[in-house]
Parts: structure tokens; C-alpha cells; sequence
């Protein structure tokens, strides 16, 4: 499983604006095909940094949702909103609530 951890910095007048749009798309992203649910998380001391953590079954899921109209739709909404350069990691998941997954390339 692929686990995609991505870090968003926003305009600090911005922030609630991409709160609001996020309720309105979160399901349609956390139930894209091979997508096995996503958080949303802000920072304590800083609320406009805000992170996504999805998990995908593997790069290729992540690829069709970032080559798809949805991800299209998504960013070019919220990129005028940024503050910052977006940072995104892909990792391996290994283990998670009690799940290990051992056999990751």
C-alpha cells in the first residue's frame, strides 16, 4: 500500500475558504477507485498548514486520480489559495492499525 502525504501551506485569509471546498469534495477523493481513504490534518501552531495523508493500493491508483478531471478540478481551485510550495512525499505503508504489510517494492 502506498500511503501519499501531502503538505499544503494557504494564504492565512485563505484557510477557511479550502476548509469549506474540502466538505464539498472529500468523499468524491476518499472513494476514488483504489483509494483506501484519506484524513485531513492542520497544524496546531500554525492552521494554515494543513496536511493530507491518503493511502492508495499502489502508484499507479495514485497516478489515474492526480491524470483525472476530479484532481484537475481540486487543484486548480485551491492553488490560488496557496501560501507556499506544496510538498508531497509518497511512502510504503508497512504497518497500520494493526495491519502489517510486508511485502512492499
Amino acid at each position: 500500500m502506498l500511503t501519499r502525504i501531502v503538505k499544503l501551506t494557504f494564504q492565512e485569509d485563505k484557510i477557511d475558504d479550502f476548509l469549506s471546498f474540502f466538505n464539498t469534495i472529500n468523499t468524491r477523493v476518499s472513494t476514488f477507485e483504489n483509494c483506501y481513504g484519506m484524513r485531513l490534518l492542520q497544524d496546531i501552531k500554525h492552521p494554515n498548514i494543513i496536511f493530507t495523508y491518503s493511502n492508495w493500493k499502489d502508484e499507479t491508483a495514485l497516478n489515474n486520480y492526480r491524470d483525472s478531471e476530479l484532481f484537475a478540478g481540486v487543484w486548480s481551485t485551491i492553488k490560488p489559495w496557496f501560501g507556499g510550495k506544496p510538498e508531497a512525499w509518497s511512502v510504503n505503508t508497512y504497518f497500520e492499525d494493526g495491519n502489517f504489510f510486508p511485502n512492499q517494492s
